[in-house]
């Protein structure tokens, strides 16, 4: 039962916002932020008091017929890599909030569409229903589209219709996919539920032809190459709120899809795929690294970054090792954090500079060190520093990657691990020229440093890169039931 309050504390939050006065919003929707954090941990704490091998894989399930006609059904329950998304989405979400305290147009509705992607996400990720998940996911895209378009700067327009686009023509395709799996069970079987159909063991030719349909929807959110052409332009016109939501959390949307549908229910045909998985992982991964080293402007550095980043998740899944699909997990939390953390620090420096150019900044350590201090933690966990989520999340995947015999593997896996050196110019360059180069185009006396909402911002994120870089093993244990189910189910 209180796996559903994830749905209902967003759904009274958003109620509520609509009818109260501005002075109230602010208070309103972070209050409701905050709860969602104590109900998911309250559900961790039930989640380990009753998990052991001899449970079912799904636990705290509720299962409501919703539909009969299609047998579409309000099914959702949790395991542990939802609850590290849902752990992610929270404190996301209550960073978000609180770094845009001072937005002042349209200010009910900014942190009503704000829930509203917090509710779809949630629904996402504890859904154990094909149809219902499709449902959230819808939910999690439009209000995006809103976001940009009202909030965002620069070429708004383009960028939000681009985006929307492109993720409505993968949703499009999962669609199909889901259609496709529904019609090929036997009548009397007609299904939408994903533990049933994976109880199943679909036709191996079944899974063949429906595996691109899953793969390619789930992708392009997760920047598959070359459908990753919407994430520069999205979130380089968001607003910060939106940016650290679009690579936070609804980039997650598409590795989780992959590992609770794609590999999950249809384990033959992901390793016929996964040569082809890996390749264009490994080319997201150089490209990515690359085509951010060209940047002029913080915002497309960092979600050029965020291709490179999220190439590792769909290599990590790719290799099908239970080390390698941890490390997937880890890395979808780890970019998560870090990129969320980077784009709150670019926001803040952009509110006080007005310019986003690297060159035309310089010096802005002396004048504001605590974001500066994020902008460089943020940039180190990017890299690949120890004791940082990055290098945690990285290391876990190479390992597991280079644990595959087959030789052309573990070349994609050296050109991953280069790309790190890449990662690493760039993110040294931007923080030399925009903290501790020369200041050369607005006056140091107008520069302020955070504001206590932005503090508390950037703390709230660090807390979390600094757990998973440190305390990998907390995670680990909570992801390795998970993990081990769908590594049994592939080696079947």
């Amino acid at each position: 039962m209180i796996v559903n309050f994830l749905l209902i504390v967003p759904l009274i939050t958003i109620l509520v916002l609509m009818l109260i006065n501005q002075p109230y919003i602010k208070p309103v929707a972070l209050l409701g932020a905050v709860a969602q954090l104590i109900i998911i941990i309250a559900v961790l704490i039930e989640y380990v008091s009753i998990v052991s091998p001899h449970h079912e894989l799904m636990q705290l399930q509720t299962n409501i017929e919703w539909f009969s006609p299609l047998h579409i059904h309000y099914h959702v329950g949790i395991d542990g890599i939802s609850i590290v998304m849902l752990f992610l989405t929270a404190l996301i979400v209550i960073a978000a909030i609180l770094i845009s305290w001072k937005e002042t147009t349209l200010q009910k509705e900014f942190f009503v569409l704000l829930t509203l992607l917090a509710f779809g996400a949630y629904g996402f990720f504890i859904s154990l229903d094909l149809f219902l998940m499709f449902f959230f996911l819808e939910v999690a895209v439009v209000p995006k589209f809103l976001l940009i378009l009202i909030w965002g700067s620069g070429k708004k327009a383009y960028s939000a219709t681009k985006l929307v686009l492109m993720l409505i023509g993968s949703s499009a395709l999962l669609f199909m996919g889901i259609a496709g799996l529904y019609y090929n069970e036997p009548a009397e079987w007609h299904s939408f539920n994903i533990l049933q159909i994976a109880q199943m063991q679909l036709p191996f030719s079944v899974q063949i032809f429906l595996f691109p349909f899953f793969f390619i929807g789930f992708g392009v959110f997760t920047a598959l190459f070359p459908f990753h052409t919407w994430v520069p332009d999205g979130h380089s016109a968001a607003p910060t709120a939106g940016s650290m939501f679009l690579a936070g959390i609804s980039m997650k949307l598409g590795g989780y899809g992959l590992l609770r549908l794609v590999m999950l229910l249809m384990p033959e045909a992901a390793k016929v795929y996964a040569p082809y998985i890996i390749l264009l992982a490994t080319i997201g991964i150089v490209y990515g690294a690359f085509a951010t080293m060209a940047q002029k402007d913080l915002k497309y550095m960092n979600a050029y970054s965020s291709i490179s980043h999220c190439g590792f998740v769909l290599l990590g899944i790719g290799m099908l090792t239970p080390v390698a699909l941890t490390g997937a997990v880890l890395q979808m939390v780890s970019h998560g954090l870090m990129t969320a953390l980077f784009f709150a620090a670019i926001g803040m420096i952009y509110s006080r500079t007005h310019t986003r150019i690297i060159q035309e900044m310089g010096g802005l350590l002396a004048y504001m060190p605590f974001i500066g201090s994020l902008f460089i933690l943020a940039g180190l966990a990017s890299l690949g520093l120890p004791g940082l989520s990055g290098f945690t999340a990285e290391i876990t995947i190479l390992v597991g990657s280079w644990q595959q015999p087959i030789t052309a593997y573990k070349i994609a896996t050296i050109f991953a691990a280069a790309s790190i050196v890449i990662t690493a110019v760039y993110i040294l360059r931007a923080i030399g020229t925009v903290l501790m180069g020369k200041y050369k185009t607005y006056q140091p006396n107008t520069l302020t440093d955070a504001s206590w909402y932005e503090q508390w911002a950037g703390i709230i994120l660090l807390i979390g890169i600094l757990i998973v870089g440190i305390l990998p093993f907390l995670l680990m244990k909570l992801l390795s039931p998970a993990i081990l189910t769908i590594q049994s189910v592939i080696l079947k």
